[in-house]
C-alpha cells in the first residue's frame, strides 16, 4: 500500500515537473516578436490621426468642446499603451522603428522616452520594494484621485538614481526643450488654449487613467514580492478593450516581452499554472469588508506608511490639536501601513 501511495505521489510530482517545464514551449509563441503590422503599430499611427483630427476640429470644424476633448483623451490613451510597449522592446521587431514609436509616443504624452522606460524597467526589477519599486509611491502615496501628478516623482527617481545610458540623456534634453519650445510658442503665438484643452486637460485625465489601471489596480494590496503575486489578472472581455490588456498585468510581469494585445491569449494559455502557483485572479476591491474600507480609504487620503512603529508621518501627530487626535492618526498609520513580504516569505 505505501509502495503504491509512493509511486502514485512520484508519478504526480513528476508529471507536475514535466508540465512546468512545457509551460515555456507553452508560452513561446506570444514571446515572440511581433510583425511588422500589427495592433500597436495602429495604436501609434491612429493616436497621432486622432490628434491631427482633433486640432483641425478645433479650427475649421464645428465639433463641440467635450467631443474634441474626448478624441484627445483616445489619442493619448492609445499613446500610453504604445509608449509602454516600445520600452519593452515589444511594439516592433524593428529596433529603430519601436524606439521611433516609443519617443513619439513620449512627445504626444509630454513624457520623456528614457525617463519612462529606465524608471518602468525599474519598477518591474523591484515589484513592491518601497524603496526600489518608484511606481509604489505613485501608487501609495495619495489619494488615487490624485495619482496623475505624483508620475512626476519619475522624473526625479531617474536623476536621482541616474538611470540614463549612452545618450539617453540627450534625448531626454531634446524631448523636454520640445515641450518648453511647444509651450513659449503657444504663449506667443496665442494658442496656449488648444494646448490646455487639447493637450494639459486630456493629458491629465490619461494620467489618471495610467495611475488607476497601470499601476494602483494591477498591484494592490502592495504586500507580495512574490513573482506570481506581485500582480493581479482581473478578466474582462470589456475592461481588455478599454484598457488594452491591462487588466492582465501580471501576465506582463511574468513575461514583459508579450505585447499588450497577446495578453489575453497567453493568460488563457497559462490558467493552470497561474492557479497553481495561487496568482490573484481578481480585482479584489469589493471581496471583503477589509478591501472595501481600504480601497474607500485610497479614495479619500491613501497616504500610507511603510513602517508600522517607526512611520516618519508619525510627527505629523505633533500638529494635531489634542492627544485624542493624535492617538486617532497613530492608530490610522498602523491600520494602513504596507509593509511588504520578502520574497523569500511569498
Amino acid at each position: 500500500m505505501t509502495q503504491t501511495l509512493n509511486k502514485t505521489n512520484t508519478t504526480e510530482t513528476n508529471a507536475k515537473l514535466r508540465s512546468l517545464n512545457d509551460w515555456q514551449k507553452s508560452i513561446q509563441r506570444y514571446l515572440d516578436p511581433p510583425g511588422n503590422l500589427n495592433p500597436t503599430v495602429g495604436l501609434f499611427i491612429g493616436g497621432y490621426c486622432l490628434a491631427a483630427l482633433t486640432i483641425w476640429q478645433w479650427y475649421q470644424g464645428s465639433w463641440p468642446l467635450p467631443v474634441l476633448v474626448g478624441l484627445a483623451f483616445i489619442s493619448l490613451h492609445m499613446e500610453g499603451t504604445v509608449i509602454h510597449d516600445a520600452c519593452h522592446n515589444a511594439a516592433h521587431p524593428n529596433r529603430w522603428i519601436n524606439q521611433a514609436m516609443g519617443h513619439g509616443a513620449a512627445i504626444l504624452l509630454g513624457f520623456s522616452f528614457p525617463v519612462f522606460t529606465r524608471v518602468h524597467l525599474q519598477h518591474h526589477s523591484h515589484v513592491n520594494d518601497p524603496k526600489n519599486d518608484p511606481d509604489h509611491i505613485v501608487s501609495t502615496f495619495g489619494p488615487v484621485w490624485l495619482i496623475a501628478p505624483r508620475f512626476f516623482y519619475h522624473e526625479y527617481f531617474f536623476f536621482e538614481r541616474k538611470l540614463w545610458r549612452k545618450y539617453e540623456l540627450l534625448q531626454w534634453g531634446l524631448e523636454r526643450s520640445l515641450f518648453i519650445v511647444i509651450v513659449i510658442a503657444g504663449l506667443k503665438f496665442d494658442f496656449m488654449n488648444v494646448i490646455y484643452n487639447l493637450w494639459f486637460g486630456p493629458a491629465l485625465m490619461v494620467g489618471v487613467t495610467l495611475g488607476i489601471f497601470f499601476d494602483y489596480l494591477p498591484h494592490r494590496p502592495f504586500l507580495s514580492r512574490n513573482r506570481w503575486k506581485n500582480a493581479r489578472v482581473y478578466p474582462s472581455r470589456l475592461m481588455n478593450i478599454l484598457i488594452m490588456g491591462q487588466n492582465y498585468h501580471l501576465v506582463h510581469h511574468l513575461w514583459p516581452s508579450i505585447p499588450w494585445f497577446e495578453y489575453k491569449p497567453a493568460y488563457e494559455a497559462t490558467k493552470p499554472l497561474l492557479d497553481s502557483k495561487g496568482s490573484p485572479q481578481r480585482m479584489g476591491i469589493f471581496e471583503t469588508r477589509s478591501d472595501s474600507l481600504n480601497f474607500l480609504y485610497d479614495i479619500v487620503l491613501g497616504v500610507r506608511s511603510h513602517k508600522k512603529r517607526r512611520s516618519k508621518m508619525r510627527k505629523l501627530a505633533t500638529l494635531l490639536p489634542n492627544l485624542r487626535w493624535r492617538k486617532r492618526w497613530i492608530s490610522l498609520l498602523h491600520k494602513t501601513a504596507v509593509t511588504p513580504h520578502s520574497i523569500k516569505n511569498d
